[in-house]
C-alpha cells in the first residue's frame, strides 16, 4: 500500500493486489481492453501459495509485452537474478529507495513501449504479408484469365467471326436475286454465329468487371433468394414440369447481388442439363458447419465425366457441345470468382447421365 502511494505521487498509476492469485485476476480483467492494459508488474518475489517467479510466468501467458519487475530482499539476490533469467526485466531491493525505483521504473516503461511497438510492427509485417498474398493470388488468377482470354481470342472468338466472313463472302459471289434453300442456311449460320459471339463477348465483359465490384456484404435470406429464381425459371421453361426441392437454407452474410449470380448460374444449368430428362428433379440443400455455410445444388440431368472435372472452372471450357447444350463456358468460372472473393470454396460432383452436384461453402 506504501509503494501503491509513492508510485502515485510520482505520477503513476498504481493498483496493489493482497496475493498472486488476485493479481492474475486483475490483469485477466485489464487485459480485456487495450486501454486499461497494465504496463509494469512489481512483484514480492517470496510470497504464500505463490511465489512472484510462479506469478511472472502466468502473467507472461496474459499480457506477453508485461514488463516484470521483482522485489527482493539483500538474502535472495542470487534467485532475483535466477527471475530475471526467467524474463523479469529488474529487481529492486527492499526496503526500497525512490532514487533506485525511479530509473529501473523508467527503464521498465522504455521497455514497454519498444515492446508495444514491435508487436504494432510485427501486426502491420502480417498485415502486409496478407495483402500481398492477396495480391499474389489475384494477379495469379489475372495471368490465367489473360491466357484463356489469349486462347478465346485464338479460337471462341475467332470461330463465329470466321463464319461470318466466309459465309458472307460465298453469298457476295451468288447471283442477286431470290434466296435459295443453301443460302437461306448460310444466312442462319452467320446469324448464329452473330449472336454466339454477342454472348461470348457479354459474358467476357461479365466476367471482367467481376473484380472491380467492390463487396457490399449484408445478411442474406437465402431460402427466400433461391425459390424467387426458381419461380423464375420455372415460368421460363413451361410447360415443362419440374420437381423442385428446396431443404432449409441457413443465411449468411454476402454481397446479395453477386450472390444471386452464383445461384442463377447454377440453377440455370441445372434447368438447362435437365431438358432431356422425362422428370427432372431439381433439389437445393444447405447446413451451418463449422465457421462456414454450405450449400448443395444437385440435378438429375446429363452430368459429366469426372475425370475432365478440372476444366469445369476454367474459362471458356465446356464439358458439352454447343450441339448438345447451349453455352459459351464462362458461366461457372464467374461462380468460382465470386464464391472465392466471398472467402469461399466450390466443387462439383457428377456422373455422365445421372446427374451433378455443386457445393459451395461461404464463410460465417
Amino acid at each position: 500500500m506504501a509503494f501503491c502511494r509513492v508510485l502515485e505521487a510520482e505520477g503513476y498509476s498504481a493498483m496493489g493486489a493482497a496475493s498472486g492469485l488476485e493479481a492474475l485476476s486483475a490483469l485477466r480483467a485489464a487485459a480485456a481492453d487495450e486501454s486499461s492494459r497494465f504496463d509494469i508488474l512489481i512483484t514480492d518475489l517470496m510470497m504464500p501459495f505463490m511465489d512472484g517467479i510462479a506469478l511472472l510466468r502466468e502473467a507472461r501467458n496474459i499480457d506477453g509485452d508485461l514488463v516484470s519487475i521483482i522485489m527482493t530482499g539483500h538474502g535472495t539476490i542470487g534467485t532475483a537474478v535466477e527471475a530475471m533469467k526467467g524474463g523479469a526485466l529488474d529487481y529492486i531491493l527492499k526496503p526500497f529507495n525512490l532514487s533506485v525505483v525511479a530509473p529501473v521504473l523508467a527503464r521498465a516503461m522504455a521497455v514497454r513501449h519498444l515492446r508495444r511497438e514491435n508487436a504494432a510492427l510485427v501486426q502491420q509485417v502480417a498485415n502486409r504479408s496478407a495483402e500481398l498474398e492477396a495480391a499474389n493470388r489475384d494477379l495469379r488468377g489475372a495471368n490465367k484469365e489473360l491466357d484463356a482470354f489469349a486462347h478465346s481470342v485464338s479460337h471462341d472468338l475467332r470461330q463465329p467471326l470466321n463464319y461470318i466472313i466466309g459465309f458472307s463472302e460465298f453469298l457476295i459471289t451468288e447471283k442477286p436475286g431470290a434466296l435459295n434453300a443453301k443460302q437461306k442456311e448460310i444466312l442462319g449460320d452467320i446469324h448464329h454465329g452473330g449472336n454466339h459471339l454477342l454472348r461470348l463477348t457479354d459474358d467476357l465483359l461479365q466476367f471482367s468487371r467481376l473484380s472491380q465490384h467492390a463487396l457490399k456484404k449484408e445478411d442474406v435470406n437465402m431460402e427466400s433468394l433461391v425459390w424467387e429464381i426458381l419461380r423464375m425459371m420455372q415460368s421460363a421453361e413451361a410447360p415443362r414440369k419440374f420437381e423442385l426441392h428446396v431443404g432449409p437454407l441457413p443465411n449468411v452474410s454476402a454481397d446479395p447481388s453477386l450472390l444471386r449470380q452464383v445461384l442463377v448460374n447454377l440453377l440455370a444449368n441445372a434447368f438447362k442439363f435437365t431438358r432431356r430428362v422425362a422428370t427432372p428433379v431439381i433439389e437445393v440443400f444447405g447446413q451451418i458447419r463449422v465457421c462456414e455455410a454450405t450449400y448443395c445444388i444437385r440435378d438429375n440431368g446429363a452430368g459429366f465425366d469426372m475425370a475432365n472435372s478440372k476444366r469445369l472452372f476454367s474459362i471458356f471450357q465446356r464439358l458439352h457441345g454447343e450441339e448438345e447444350f447451349e453455352g459459351t463456358g464462362v458461366g461457372l468460372s464467374i461462380v468460382q470468382r465470386i464464391v472465392e472473393r466471398h472467402g469461399g470454396t466450390i466443387t462439383a460432383e457428377a456422373a455422365v447421365d445421372r446427374g451433378a452436384t455443386f457445393t459451395f461453402a461461404l464463410p460465417t
